[in-house]
């Protein structure tokens, strides 16, 4: 290796420095889950300070998560060709400069280029920090011990997101909200080339451009795609771009098959742990994902809960979710990871269940509680199978590896709310009852969502427009209740796939490295 790359041994346990460094890797892990709930709470008041329209607002609210999960797969692999650590700092860096930039934009415009930005060096950070962790902990036990306290940092981002991203709103101005994350920016810049040891591929190759361009527009064109069928229902333009996208998407995967250097190594499908838990990891995402984008909506619309409120409701199941990471690497090394996984997401049904009788009015306390149950029961399903996905892949690989874990997320999670939104907004449409008489625009809007029935009750007479109200909250009620019943038949479907494609793996500590699958395949292949 190249005398800047520190050099691991492969049987070497993790020592005081490594554990210091997760520490530092944790900073990034916080950042990236904190910038997702400050959005949230700061785009009201940055939208009216800037004079933003709706398409701006959302530009503002999109640009970043579309463009982050387009550089994933690249990002993976640069990380891979050119230094791991490297690219994790001058991503980080970048980040923090484009959030300046974002604080003190003076247009939508200005502030959409910045957040763009940030999504580019946004895709840095998380295939580095895991493939990083893959680096510094060889061992299987401590690793899944290491990534397990990684994901509980994005559960921790999401509790000191929301509080200190409303108090630094109260008390400053909205650009704020942005240089929450710069103080773990310095910290990590700072620790981050004492404590964190590079790597990269003794043999990198050369990197192909077109692919880089293809798996950039397939990947946007997709996300948008679907994400659009969920805000706006089925219309030409977002099927236009899903149908582009996956055509692209096919193109990019046989050029891959040509290279001699792909951007994506196809041959870690080949491997069928890696491949298995890819796939449990996707379904579990879409599922899980939209079921919580449907909670955060009863939170504000059936409940009228503000933001910040249902932040605070939400913070159970956050608790529940950072004590499931912890543990869950513990109990994977007495028990095999098919059977955790599918027990756990046997609680996530049972959360669902208890979902399905939530009714409106009074205390959101059920919902709360059947929320904080499924997050309890997909810790296994995230650590156990981040951990296989990054424990299965050749070391000069992890990048990569780890860039299609988010990436699959990205797309399972944009997939879940289109697939299940429409279903629900068809229920919706179908369950609602008006009474006779009601305006023709106040009856299309109350039709449209519960949010629009809300506006069109306000400009109603009073009797008039709580009766709408009532119409719309019970449809909306519906809804919720058909939509989670789906989620859970399915994730039963998952539940049992997982265990039977898993079945094979060993509890952690007693599995075989991506290296030694790797001398095992050839072996067998001569």
């Amino acid at each position: 290796m190249n005398s800047a790359v520190t050099p691991i041994e492969p049987t070497a346990r993790a020592g005081r420095r490594e554990w210091t460094g997760l520490a530092v890797l944790a900073l990034p892990t916080l950042l990236v889950s904190v910038d997702v709930y400050v959005m949230l709470l700061a785009l009201p008041r940055l939208s009216s300070a800037l004079h933003a329209n709706s398409v701006e607002q959302l530009w503002v609210s999109d640009i970043y998560p579309f463009v982050l999960a387009g550089m994933l797969i690249t990002m993976g692999n640069l990380g891979d060709r050119f230094g791991r650590r490297r690219l994790l700092l001058i991503g980080a860096a970048a980040f923090g400069c484009a959030s300046v930039g974002a604080a003190y934009a003076t247009s939508p415009m200005m502030l959409i280029v910045a957040r763009a930005v940030m999504g580019v060096a946004g895709a840095t950070l998380a295939p580095s920090t895991l493939s990083l962790i893959s680096t510094m902990f060889r061992d299987d036990r401590q690793r899944g011990t290491a990534i397990g306290i990684w994901g509980a940092c994005f559960s921790v981002g999401a509790i000191v997101g929301p509080l200190v991203g409303g108090a630094m709103l109260a008390r400053f101005w909205w650009g704020s909200a942005f240089l929450v994350g710069i103080p773990a920016l310095v910290l990590l810049l700072l620790l981050g080339p004492l404590l964190l040891p590079e790597y990269r591929a003794e043999q990198p190759g050369r990197l192909d451009f077109v692919s880089v361009v293809e798996s950039l527009a397939a990947v946007l064109l997709t996300i948008w795609g679907v994400k659009e069928f969920a805000r706006t229902g089925w219309h030409l333009a977002p099927l236009a771009a899903v149908v582009v996208g996956v055509g692209l998407g096919v193109v990019f995967v046989r050029r891959q098959h040509r290279l001699t250097d792909p951007l994506l190594d196809l041959s870690l499908f080949s491997r069928r742990q890696f491949s298995a838990a890819l796939i449990s990891l996707f379904l579990g995402t879409m599922l899980t994902g939209a079921v919580m984008y449907f909670v955060t909506q009863t939170l504000q619309l059936l409940y009228g809960r503000s933001p910040l409120s249902a932040g605070v409701w939400m913070l159970p199941a956050i608790a529940a979710n950072t004590v499931s990471f912890v543990l869950s690497p513990r109990l994977g090394q007495r028990f095999r990871p098919a059977y955790l996984i599918g027990c756990g997401l046997l609680l996530c049904i049972a959360g669902m269940v208890l979902i399905t009788q939530v009714r409106a009015g009074g205390s959101p306390a059920l919902l709360a509680i059947g929320f904080a149950v499924i997050y309890l029961g997909a810790g296994p399903m995230v650590t156990l199978g981040i951990g296989l996905v990054i424990g299965s892949a050749p070391q000069e690989k992890a990048g990569s590896a780890a860039a299609l874990n988010e990436t699959s997320g990205q797309l399972g999670f944009a997939l879940g709310i289109a697939a299940l939104g429409s279903i629900g907004t068809a229920v919706y449409r179908g369950t609602i009852s008006l009474a006779p008489g009601l305006p023709g625009s106040a009856a299309r809007s109350a039709k449209d969502s519960l949010a629009s029935a809300g506006q069109a009750a306000r400009r109603l007479p009073g009797a008039t427009g709580d009766a709408v109200l009532h119409a719309a909250r019970a449809a909306f009620t519906t809804e919720l209740h058909v939509v989670v019943a789906i989620a859970a038949v399915l994730l039963s479907a998952v539940a049992i796939l997982v265990t039977a494609l898993l079945r094979h793996v060993p509890p952690t500590g007693q599995q075989q490295s991506g290296a030694e699958q790797g001398e095992e395949s050839a072996a067998a292949a001569v």
